[in-house]
């Protein structure tokens, strides 16, 4: 409707004050051809023939009462000639796009960048900016589901220009910082979060669901160059605050994260505990897919234990698999339950459900998640080690290595090729090792100390 409480709306008054009055004249001389109507029929006894003759040539702007008055007599909406799209046409899109959204969330990922992109190429829709960017945000989250992150990026990064300050573009660049961290550059995932956060703060906004997955993702971004103390600290910050809203989904995220980085310190047992109040939590507030994806972690925790919990980690694990497949996880998301199913059977001693599992995912994760599909060679290669077949051990350990190659500084990178130096001197590949133990550092972000004698005063 272009009325509200009797009055035009007023997104459609700002419009008719700042229209190009060719384009605005150019519609209306348009609609009155099809409507078979005269200039004096249309002007009536509101205006004169003379003042709709001027509109139509781009040379006087109508007032909002005037334009209402005019649309009535041509048998069209203000917001069609102010828009050029008809309101079933906005309709019509509308639809299409809440059907894309639905397509996201059940999983059909390639058909709702599809429809997404359908909506995007209609010519009507550059007259539409809020469906147009509302079109645009849904397309970065196809885009990241299906692990193109560089691409979805793009599209985060010309919306976070956009500086609309809703929340819409808070959640936009928390997405943004995301995919930043997602694909190790970690520096810009952590300056786009704080953008964001010093925006949210300016503007007391600190008490929103969508601040506590802002500073979340800053959070896991901290965590990952490194900074765990810090990461640690932002995520109580977060527990504290949800308790005060009584946000039971930002409460869990808050101890799913904060489990994540006691994992990180060693604590593996704290580690189990925060990820089971954290599932604890989501339960009760029936959010499916953040269930499986955090059985799945918490199954990933429990193989870490010493002695791991086997048996529990993969009854979770099939549970999450069976709920992903209802629920649209990403590929992400499949390939790390595949991985950790892989894990538990290699552990209960059935290499061929491992190898299986295991292959899988590399295959899977090759383009998208090169450290997933590492960490999956190098169980190849422990199984192939299992059997006394160094030689093609040697094999899977080395296509590791060139997955990982192209990895920069990442914490889980470095502890891959941590472990991967430890399998390659396991074999007798000694140089290789090496090179694996120097590439631990440098993905940590550690650098060789410098030969120069020169000495640095102040």
């Amino acid at each position: 409707m272009f009325r509200h409480n009797g009055r035009m709306r007023a997104d459609l008054i700002e419009l008719s004050r700042s229209i190009d009055l060719t384009l605005l004249g150019e519609r209306v001389r348009k609609s009155r051809q099809r409507a078979s109507l005269t200039q004096a029929e249309v002007a009536g006894e509101t205006v004169s023939v003379g003042y709709i003759s001027r509109i139509e040539s781009g040379q006087r702007r109508p007032d909002p009462q005037v334009l209402e008055s005019i649309a009535g007599r041509l048998g069209v909406t203000v917001e069609e000639l102010l828009r050029g799209v008809a309101p079933d046409r906005v309709t019509e899109l509308l639809v299409q796009l809440n059907h894309a959204e639905l397509e996201l969330a059940t999983g059909s990922i390639t058909q709702a960048l599809e429809t997404v992109d359908r909506i995007l190429a209609e010519p009507e829709v550059e007259d539409l900016p809020d469906l147009e960017r509302d079109a645009s945000y849904l397309r970065a989250a196809a885009l990241e589901a299906t692990g193109d992150l560089q691409t979805a990026i793009l599209v985060l990064e010309d919306l976070a220009e956009q500086s609309t300050g809703d929340l819409a573009w808070i959640n936009g660049l928390t997405a943004l910082s995301r995919c930043y961290r997602e694909s190790g550059e970690l520096g810009r995932a952590i300056e786009v979060g704080e953008r964001a956060a010093a925006f949210i703060d300016e503007r007391g906004l600190a008490g929103l669901d969508e601040s506590v997955r802002l500073s979340l993702t800053v959070a896991a971004a901290y965590l990952e160059r490194g900074d765990i103390g810090y990461a640690a600290r932002i995520c109580q910050r977060v527990i504290d605050r949800a308790e005060e809203l009584a946000s039971p989904v930002a409460k869990a995220s808050a101890y799913w994260n904060l489990s994540l980085i006691e994992s990180r310190r060693g604590h593996a047992a704290v580690a189990v505990e925060l990820a089971r109040r954290a599932l604890a939590i989501l339960g009760a507030a029936d959010d499916s897919r953040n269930v499986a994806r955090l059985q799945t972690q918490l199954a990933i925790l429990q193989l870490r234990l010493d002695p791991p919990e086997v048996i529990e980690a993969l009854e979770l694990l099939l549970r999450a698999e069976q709920a992903m497949t209802v629920t649209g996880a990403g590929p992400a998301d499949i390939a790390d339950n595949h991985l950790a199913q892989a894990r538990a059977q290699f552990l209960l001693g059935d290499p061929d459900s491992a190898r299986q599992l295991a292959s899988a995912t590399v295959d899977s994760s090759r383009a998208t998640a090169p450290i997933v599909a590492a960490d999956a060679l190098a169980l190849l290669g422990r199984l192939s080690v299992q059997t006394g077949d160094t030689a093609t051990a040697g094999q899977h350990f080395q296509q590791a290595v060139l997955m990982l190659s192209g990895v920069g500084a990442d914490r889980s990178a470095a502890q891959l090729w941590f472990e991967l130096a430890g399998l390659l001197e396991s074999i007798g590949e000694g140089a290789s090792a090496l090179d694996a133990y120097r590439r631990a550092g440098a993905a940590s972000g550690l650098v060789a100390p410098s030969t120069s004698s020169a000495s640095v005063t102040a």
